[in-house]
């Protein structure tokens, strides 16, 4: 009996066969487990926002309003205190979005778009968390009776209030900008193709020399 020879077609690329023990199935496919990954953060991300808020309320600077019986006034009209206290949100929001963007890596190295939604999601929840917390326990938003309990001529801490809503955009931002750069540097990346002598991602096609192979002897 004699054997069939197949000889590979050298002008066609080459094919790649599946290594033992690798994983089927579609790579990149979102899994269960992604998707919770993806709600953990989400979750832990949001309730931090209450530690933006303590922060915020002990250390933004406080603005004073001060009465004449009448009417309610800045205590010092010159004051960047209020200001103050919308660069002090967003100094807190970025830190805090650096600071979970790089957790949330280290986690999970191997990101995903459910790790990337919920980091996303979470930032945005922990920001507005952030800011009503900071407000709920910071001065009383009822200036008029802040204004009755404090007296006459006397200043009272005016209520906390974010003059420029943008800064809620604070820690999303820096937390996914952090994230993608991260996933950039030190995710691991495909292999590239194998090339050829030429630099060609393919070998060069077989030149004949007029010659015709042996056929097999029986």
């Amino acid at each position: 009996m004699t054997e069939a020879v197949t000889t590979p077609n050298p002008f066609e690329p080459p094919q790649h066969q599946p290594s033992v023990g690798a994983p089927e199935g579609p790579e990149g496919r979102i899994t269960a487990g992604d998707v919770r990954d993806g709600a953990a953060i989400t979750l832990v991300v949001g309730v931090a926002g209450v530690l933006l808020g303590l922060l915020w309320v002990w250390l933004a600077p406080r603005a004073q309003y001060v009465s004449n019986g009448e009417a309610v006034f800045l205590r010092n009209t010159e004051s960047e205190a209020r200001i103050g206290a919308d660069a002090m949100f967003l100094l807190l929001s970025v830190g805090l979005g650096l600071l979970s963007g790089g957790l949330a890596f280290l986690w999970r190295r191997r990101g995903g778009v459910p790790q990337v939604v919920g980091l996303g999601v979470g930032s945005c929840l922990a920001a507005l968390l952030g800011w009503r917390v900071g407000l709920w326990l910071g001065p009383t938003q009822d200036v008029a009776a802040a204004a009755l309990r404090a007296g006459k001529g006397v200043p009272f801490d005016a209520p906390f209030q974010l003059l420029a809503h943008g800064v809620l955009l604070g820690w999303p931002m820096a937390a996914l900008a952090l994230h993608l750069a991260l996933t950039v540097v030190f995710s691991p990346h495909d292999p590239a193709p194998a090339q050829g002598s030429d630099g060609s991602a393919y070998p060069p096609p077989h030149v004949h020399d007029g010659s015709t192979p042996e056929s097999p002897q029986p």
